[in-house]
């Protein structure tokens, strides 16, 4: 699965501009990039992690131009590792970056004095992002109203495109889709009162159910 650019700025707590500009530096490359004029790039869940990696690092005080020095290291001297930010253990004292070795002892010696690290621990952070995904990805049920009668709609996100699915339960014919819950929601109201052969405004408001 990959996913647009909106999901990811939802996800990973990444500003859009950071996401453009680290994929321009080389920090995270998207796994499908753009081919083209109207191509959407497109991100895997391994990049989400390593984004948010990113983001940590950065939180720690480590300025862009470190990381960027640290990725040319590790991508120089481990070649097989296609997204080091993703897949090695690293730990930062909020000035520089250290990879943790299978010897602990190594790290111990390339720390001024003993100095107390931060450690990103990666395994919990893939396992916030997995929950994020989760509630993000979750199909959202509300109940509306429309000329007398009541319908249960749903909206799911397209983590891929962008924006909101939107179907309507009973009837399987009425789906529509939009850039916001607000959007999709309107569009469907227009499918169901030409079900229905109303007018598009619903006459009374919605209520989320649950």
């Amino acid at each position: 699965m990959t996913f647009g650019k909106k999901a990811v700025i939802a996800l990973t707590g990444v500003s859009g501009r950071q996401v453009e500009h680290w994929a321009t530096a080389g920090v995270v490359r998207p796994s499908i990039p753009a081919a083209g004029k109207g191509t959407r790039r497109g991100y895997s869940f391994k990049d989400l992690v390593a984004l948010r990696v990113a983001k940590r690092l950065k939180d720690e005080g480590i300025s862009l131009q470190k990381i960027r020095q640290a990725l040319a290291y590790l991508r120089k001297n481990f070649p097989d590792v296609k997204e080091p930010l993703a897949e090695l253990r690293l730990l930062t004292d909020g000035d520089s970056i250290f990879l943790l070795d299978r010897d602990p002892q190594k790290i111990l010696d390339t720390i001024k004095g003993g100095q107390f690290v931060f450690s990103l621990a990666l395994g919990e952070l893939i396992g916030e992002l997995q929950g994020a995904l989760k509630q993000f990805a979750a199909p959202k049920e509300e109940k509306v109203r429309l000329a007398g009668h009541t319908f249960t709609v749903v909206l799911t996100p397209d983590l891929e495109n962008g924006g909101f699915r939107i179907h309507c339960r009973e009837i399987p014919g009425a789906i529509s889709r939009g850039a916001t819950e607000t959007e999709a929601l309107d569009a469907l109201y227009e499918v169901l009162a030409q079900h229905l052969d109303q007018g598009p405004e619903p006459q009374a408001g919605t209520g989320q159910a649950g």
